[in-house]
C-alpha cells in the first residue's frame, strides 16, 4: 500500500539541493529505490526518488503488484522536479518503472537507471586502478549489454578529480542534471547503466571538477565511434557484431610477416587517395576504398598498406596526427563496421594493414583528453614536461599507471578488434628525449641528470612486449630519427623491442643526393655509401613517406633535377636503388604514378596523369620492382645481416656508379645491382663478380616499357674469367644513363 510523506523526512534538503543543481558526487545514495524503515516481520517501507525536471507530473508502476501494474502518483517535493513515492509492506527490493507527463502533454514510461546495481566489479576497479587491465576498453566507455534482465548501455569513465560526472545526449536533452553517474570510490571510475538506449545514441560526459567549479563536456576517451567533424560527440556502437572472413590470413600472418619475408608498404591517406567524382569531391566510404585499393594493390604488387592515422580527429589538416577519438575510426569514411569491412577485404585479398598510431601527443581541443577533469589527468602539468611547443599539443604522462594503461589498451584494441597487422608508432624520438626540440631551461632532467625520458622508454618497452606477446606476428615500427641504440632489438637484450625502425638517415641522404644535378653528384658520393656503415645496426625499413612530399618540399618527381626525361629517369633510378638496398620498403601514395604536384590532403591524387606514357612507365616499373622483390629471396630474405650484402663497386665516385650483390639465405641465390647516377652511358663498365656464367638482366630502368631509351645489355652478360677488383671474374656492362640494372647471378655461385 502507498503512504504519503506528511512530515516524514525522506531525503535531506542538502542532498536534494545537490541533485537538483547537478553537484552530487553519489547520486545512487539519493535516487532510486531505498528502504526507509527496518523490516518488521519481514515487511518494510520503501521510497523511490527521482529527479525529473521535464515532468509536469510523474508516477511509479510497481511491476510486482497489479496487472500489468497500477500507477502510483509521485509527490513533487522540490519545484525543479524532485519526486518521491512511498511503498509499504514490502520485504525486498522490487522492480518498477517510472512514468512522466511533460508540460506539452506528452507522456512516456521508462526503467529508472538508479534501480540497477553496479556493473564493474571490485576486481575490475583494482586492475584499472593499478594500470594492468590491458583490455580496459571492455570496461570503460559505452557498452551495449543486458544488465539485471534489461537491455541498455553501460557508461564508465575515469575522472578521479571530478565532483560530478553525467552522461548527456539527445536522450536527455543534453541536460547534465538528468543522468549523473555513480562514483566508484578511490578508483576514480564513474559508471551508470541506462536502460533502453541503443546503438547510434550520441553522447558526451559532462564533468564538474572539484577544482574551481570547472565544468566541461568531454567526448568519451574510450568511445568506439564519433560524430563527423565539426561535431564532437561520441556514438554508442557495438563493435563485437561484425562477422569476419579473414580467418585464413590471420592463421598464416606470422609466416607472411616474418622479417625474412617481403614487406613493401603502400602508405595511404584515405581522405586524399581518391575522392568521389560527384558530391563536390566528398570522401569515399571505407568499403568503397577497400574495393578500389585492392584493385590497385593487385596491379602494383605491394604487400601491405600503411594508413596515416584514421583515429577520429577534428582537423583535416592534421592528417590524423592530432587524434581525439583514440578508439574510434574516423567518421569521414563511415562506421566502425565499415572500417572492419575495409580490413577484412584487404586481408581476404592477401594484403596486410598497418596503422599509424600516435601515443606521443594529443591536441588541446576542449572536448578531448586535455585538462580532462579539471586537472592535468592524461598530460603532465608542468609545461616543461607536458607540452610540445612545435606542434601545440600535450604530452602523455607515461609514468601514471592509468595513462599507460589507456595507451596499452588502445594499442591492443586495434590489434584485437580490427585485426590490424601492425602499428607504426609516430614520433618516437620526441618520446625518448626530455629535451626534444627544447632550449636549455625549457626541460627537466631525469632522476639521474640525463635527458632520457625514462618513463617513456619503459612505456615503449612494455608496449612492444605486450603487442608481440598478445599477437605473435604483428609488426611494431618506430618512426625514430636519432641514433638511439637498439630501437629494433628485443627488450631482453636492452632494446626497445620494435620489429622495425624507419631509416630516416637513408631517406635524408638519398633524397639530398638525388636532388643534386648529376654533374655535382660525385662530390656527394658518400651520401649513398654512408648508409651501409650502419645498415645492419637496426631492422630498417626504407621510407619515401608523406613527410617528404609536403610543406614546400615538392613531390618526389619534382625533387629530381633536369628536364622531363631526366626527372623521370632519376625517379626510376631512385626506386630501383631503394628496392636493391637492404631494408623493407615504404612508398607514399602518388609516388607510384609520378605525381607532379605536392601532396594535398584536401584533394585526390592526380590519377589523370596515367594517360601519359611517362607516368604509365613509372607505374609499370613500381609494379615490376614489387614483383621481383616478392619473387626473389635475394632481395628480401637477408635484410638485416652482412651475409645478405656485398659491395662490388663502392669507390667510383668519379663516375657516380655503385654496384653491389644481394644474397638470399642460400648464398647461391644472388642478384647484382648496378646503378649509374649520371646521364652518361657507361660503355664496357667492369664490375668484379665472384663467379662465371651468364648473368641474366632481369630489370633495366632504362627499358622502353618504362619510358627509357633502351640502353642495356641485350638480355644479360657473361662473367668473364679475368680478375677485377679482387674478384676472379668480371662483368662488362653497358650501364644506361640515369639507370639501374638487376642481373640474376648464375646458380652455383
Amino acid at each position: 500500500m502507498a503512504v504519503k510523506t506528511q512530515e516524514v523526512l525522506l531525503a535531506s534538503p542538502r542532498d536534494i539541493d545537490l541533485i537538483v543543481h547537478a553537484s552530487h558526487w553519489d547520486p545512487y545514495a539519493v535516487l532510486g529505490l531505498h528502504q526507509l524503515t527496518p523490516s518488521d516481520g519481514g515487511l518494510a517501507t520503501w521510497v523511490v526518488r527521482a529527479f525529473l525536471p521535464e515532468a509536469r507530473r510523474a508516477w511509479m508502476i510497481d511491476l510486482l503488484r497489479g496487472e500489468p501494474g497500477e500507477p502510483l502518483g509521485m509527490e513533487r517535493i522540490h519545484p525543479d522536479g524532485f519526486f518521491i513515492a512511498l511503498v509499504a509492506d514490502r520485504a525486498e527490493p522490487f522492480p518498477y518503472r517510472l512514468g512522466v507527463e511533460d508540460y506539452h502533454g506528452h507522456s512516456w514510461e521508462f526503467v529508472d537507471p538508479y534501480s540497477f546495481g553496479p556493473v564493474l566489479t571490485e576486481f575490475d576497479l583494482h586492475l584499472l586502478g593499478e594500470g594492468t587491465h590491458y583490455r580496459n576498453y571492455e570496461r570503460l566507455g559505452a557498452h551495449l549489454r543486458t544488465h539485471q534482465g534489461f537491455r541498455g548501455v553501460h557508461f564508465a569513465v575515469w575522472a578521479p578529480n571530478a565532483q560530478r560526472v553525467s552522461v548527456i545526449g539527445n536522450f536527455n536533452h543534453w541536460d547534465g542534471r538528468r543522468h549523473p553517474m555513480g562514483n566508484r570510490g578511490p578508483s576514480g571510475i564513474w559508471e551508470l547503466f541506462v536502460p533502453d538506449l541503443c546503438q547510434g545514441e550520441v553522447y558526451k560526459f559532462e564533468i564538474k571538477s572539484r577544482h574551481h567549479g570547472y565544468l566541461v563536456d568531454k567526448a568519451d576517451p574510450y568511445g568506439f565511434a564519433a560524430e563527423l567533424r565539426p561535431k564532437t560527440a561520441s556514438i554508442v556502437w557495438d563493435i563485437t557484431k561484425f562477422t569476419w572472413g579473414d580467418q585464413e590470413w590471420m592463421a598464416n600472418r606470422s609466416h607472411r610477416q616474418g622479417l625474412d619475408r617481403p614487406l613493401a608498404c603502400y602508405e595511404v591517406h584515405l581522405g586524399s587517395w581518391k575522392r568521389k567524382v560527384e558530391q563536390g569531391g566528398g570522401f569515399l566510404n571505407y568499403r568503397e576504398l577497400a574495393e578500389q585499393l585492392v584493385a590497385h594493390l593487385d596491379h602494383t604488387g605491394f604487400t601491405h598498406i600503411e594508413l596515416l592515422p584514421i583515429t577520429e580527429h577534428p582537423f583535416d589538416g592534421s592528417w590524423g596526427y592530432q587524434p581525439v577519438g583514440y578508439f574510434a575510426p574516423t567518421a569521414r569514411h563511415g562506421t566502425p563496421d565499415d572500417f572492419a569491412a575495409f580490413v577484412d577485404t584487404l586481408h581476404r585479398h592477401g594484403y596486410g594493414v598497418i596503422l599509424d598510431w600516435v601515443p606521443a601527443h594529443f591536441p588541446n581541443d576542449v572536448h578531448g583528453l586535455g585538462y580532462f577533469d579539471g586537472t592535468h589527468l592524461y598530460e603532465h602539468s608542468d609545461p616543461r614536461l607536458g607540452e610540445h611547443r612545435d606542434w601545440g599539443t600535450k604530452i602523455f604522462n607515461y609514468g601514471r599507471p592509468e595513462v599507460r594503461n589507456f595507451l596499452f589498451g588502445n594499442a591492443l584494441f586495434w590489434l584485437d578488434r580490427y585485426h590490424l597487422d601492425g602499428l607504426r608508432v609516430d614520433a618516437v624520438a620526441s618520446m625518448l628525449y626530455l629535451d626534444y626540440s627544447r632550449q636549455p631551461g625549457e626541460w627537466i632532467p631525469n632522476a639521474f641528470g640525463g635527458n632520457e625520458n625514462l618513463e617513456a622508454i619503459d612505456f615503449l618497452k612494455r608496449l612492444n612486449e605486450l603487442c608481440h606477446h598478445e599477437h605473435p606476428g604483428v609488426l611494431t615500427i618506430a618512426e625514430e630519427s636519432t641514433s638511439w641504440s637498439g630501437v629494433s632489438r628485443p627488450t631482453y637484450l636492452g632494446g626497445l623491442g620494435f620489429s622495425l625502425k624507419w631509416n630516416m638517415g637513408w631517406m635524408n641522404d638519398t633524397l639530398r643526393y638525388m636532388s643534386k644535378d648529376p654533374v655535382y653528384r660525385k662530390y656527394e658520393h658518400g651520401s649513398l655509401t654512408f648508409s651501409m656503415i650502419y645498415a645492419f645496426s637496426e631492422n630498417f625499413i626504407l621510407p619515401l613517406s608523406h613527410d617528404e612530399v609536403v610543406h614546400g618540399k615538392g613531390s618526389l618527381l619534382d625533387k629530381m633535377p633536369g628536364d622531363l626525361w631526366q626527372k623521370m629517369a632519376n625517379l626510376r633510378l631512385l626506386y630501383a636503388y631503394m628496392y636493391g638496398h637492404p631494408g623493407k620498403k615504404l612508398l607514399f601514395m602518388g609516388s607510384e604514378i609520378a605525381q607532379w604536384r605536392e601532396w594535398s590532403h584536401d584533394e585526390s591524387l592526380d590519377w589523370h596523369l596515367l594517360q601519359w606514357r611517362d607516368h604509365q612507365g613509372i607505374l609499370q616499373l613500381v609494379r615490376d620492382l614489387n614483383a621481383l622483390y616478392r619473387a626473389q629471396p635475394a632481395l628480401h630474405q637477408v635484410d638485416f645481416e652482412w651475409q645478405g650484402y656485398e659491395w662490388l663497386e663502392l669507390h667510383d665516385w668519379e663516375n657516380s656508379v655503385l654496384a653491389f650483390l644481394r644474397r638470399a639465405r642460400d648464398p647461391n641465390d644472388a642478384i647484382v645491382v648496378a646503378c649509374n647516377f649520371t646521364p652518361v652511358i657507361r660503355e664496357d663498365y667492369r664490375i668484379g663478380v665472384p663467379a662465371g656464367g651468364y648473368y641474366r638482366e632481369i630489370l633495366n630502368t632504362d627499358s622502353d616499357i618504362y619510358g627509357g631509351s633502351n640502353v642495356g645489355n641485350a638480355g644479360g652478360a657473361w662473367g668473364r674469367p679475368e680478375a677485377h677488383a679482387g674478384r676472379p671474374y668480371h662483368l662488362s656492362l653497358r650501364l644506361p644513363p640515369l639507370g639501374a640494372v638487376y642481373l640474376k647471378v648464375p646458380q652455383g655461385l
